[in-house]
């Protein structure tokens, strides 16, 4: 009898361990044929990314944002919600135009910067100055009063805008090092004269403008063809725009040899006061262990140069992705899984820093943190994050992705703890097991991170798509897994700098009160 029984438990085992393959296997076949025969990204970018646009905080458009994310959720049967957790600076783009008047008529490329002042409809025309050399402060000082009722040139002129590999293909190997060679001087030579002047790049607008100047005009290539960052204005009163690198260079030669052009400038915008901030939270509700949490996460927020397609268009829709097919295939989960689409990411990781001093209870709980947010490339790195035993679970889980898309991937373990650069980093601090699916380039750094160009047409849809089987996936392992992660820390190296061991990050407090002044 005994020997009996032994035999039916041993191929009740067998049995029930072969069902539990078959559903594994079951479960990531449909989340390939969901994601492949199914796809909703192309919608879900075209939606984002061309109809609501830019998604800067403050912005009604990060409103319209966060009620689209709510109202899709909704669609597809997935509990969400918008969590307020602080207050911004409000503030809404209008219509930037730029003309040069004299000596010839053309309409310039450019745009004004976030939360720049407006000119007003009638705009505002004047001459370009550019900075002068000088060899100290005080000569700095004695020309500052020239700047009064002029557009005020605050960047360097570029000797080249073909980026270093369209050189480095066509020109001679003399001629190469030559450009570089006659480009590294002029940058000494600019940031010397900033040395000189007593001022930085970050303070620089604020003296023009208490000086007199009626604008400001930048242009911060990004070392890529027709590629400028944008970011924000600092000034209070007067416009600050960015213009092409080959307008910019336009003006300041023709300055140069006294030439005296005349701009006007129309740079529209509307302050909106105080808006409230918020993190669009979805939850598919764990059946086994509710109060264990998967997080899917990516950033909501952009710069407003471009529509923030890679930067975090393509996180963003990752994500719904995911929990869409997860929702199809996976409606009842073991454990919880959140999708977390953070706020104000741009201005320091304000959202997820937010959302972890607001609920320690999740944080405490996470068994896994999965968040992407470089571009729109396939995920090719995963880390441990400097946790110890990271290899054993994330190993496991990713066993059960297919090869097509872990052959692109290397990993490192236990590796070390993230102490910036994305919101994955905000749960780190806080000693959750948290992990960047990081991606393939793309030519991101120079084309499409925070950049002018960083529009729909610049999202690898394959590559998306990828991302989303692998998110869904390891979120469904993870969730699944018998076993919790263990949240051990590995022995941090020593510091290169000061040879001392290094620290684990510490936890941050967000702005709750972003550029508003009390």
């Amino acid at each position: 009898m005994k020997k009996r029984l032994v035999y039916f438990c041993f191929a009740l085992f067998v049995c029930t361990s072969f069902l539990f393959a078959q559903t594994t296997d079951d479960v990531v076949a449909a989340i390939q044929k969901e994601a492949n025969e199914n796809s909703q990204l192309e919608q879900l970018a075209y939606e984002l990314m061309d109809v609501i646009g830019p998604r800067l905080v403050g912005t009604p458009q990060m409103e319209n944002a966060h009620k689209w994310a709510v109202e899709t959720y909704k669609k597809w049967g997935i509990e969400a919600k918008n969590e307020e957790w602080g207050k911004w600076r409000g503030w809404q783009r209008g219509i930037t135009h730029i003309d040069m008047l004299e000596p010839r008529l053309v309409t310039l490329d450019g745009m004004q910067l976030a939360w720049s002042p407006s000119t007003g409809k009638k705009g505002v025309t004047a001459n370009p100055i550019a900075l002068l050399t000088v060899s100290d402060s005080l000569a700095f000082d004695k020309w500052l009063p020239s700047v009064k009722g002029k557009f005020v040139m605050v960047s360097m002129e570029q000797p080249t805008g073909r980026p270093d590999e369209n050189w480095e293909e066509y020109a001679t190997e003399t001629s190469f090092e030559k450009m570089k060679n006659e480009r590294q001087e002029k940058e000494d030579a600019w940031q010397q004269n900033f040395k000189n002047m007593g001022y930085t790049s970050r303070n620089i607008n604020e003296a023009l403008e208490k000086a007199g100047a009626v604008g400001i005009i930048q242009s911060r290539w990004s070392e890529g063809f027709g590629a400028n960052k944008i970011f924000s204005a600092n000034t209070d009163k007067i416009p600050v725009v960015d213009l092409s690198l080959e307008d910019y260079g336009m003006l300041y030669r023709m300055v140069e040899h006294g030439v005296t052009p005349t701009i006007k400038l129309v740079a529209e915008s509307k302050e909106l006061g105080e808006v409230p901030t918020f993190n669009t939270i979805a939850t598919i509700p764990g059946k086994e262990l509710p109060n264990e949490y998967i997080i899917l996460s990516a950033h909501f927020d952009s710069w407003d140069g471009a529509t923030g397609a890679t930067d975090n268009g393509t996180g963003t829709i990752t994500m719904l992705e995911a929990a869409r097919i997860l929702k199809k295939v996976y409606p009842n989960p073991k454990r919880t899984i959140i999708i977390g689409h953070w706020g104000s990411e741009e201005q320091g990781l304000n959202g997820s820093r937010a959302f972890v001093e607001d609920h320690p209870e999740i944080v405490n709980n996470v068994q896994a943190l999965f968040n992407q947010d470089n571009g729109t490339g396939r995920v090719v790195s995963i880390t441990g994050q400097g946790f110890l035993n990271a290899y054993d679970y994330i190993g496991r889980w990713l066993q059960a992705v297919p090869d097509d898309i872990t052959q692109h991937i290397e990993t490192s373990f236990p590796g070390s703890p993230a102490r910036g650069g994305s919101d994955y980093a905000s749960f780190v601090a806080a000693g959750a097991p948290a992990f960047s699916l990081s991606s393939l380039s793309w030519d991101y750094g120079n084309y499409t991170w925070h950049t002018n160009l960083d529009t729909y047409d610049k999202i690898v849809f394959d590559d998306v798509r990828n991302n989303a089987i692998l998110t869904a996936i390891l979120a469904y392992k993870a969730s699944e897994d018998p076993e919790k992660t263990s949240r051990e820390k590995a022995v941090l190296g020593n510091d290169s700098k000061t040879g001392e061991i290094r620290i684990w990050p510490q936890v941050k407090s967000p702005e709750r009160a972003g550029m508003i002044e009390e």
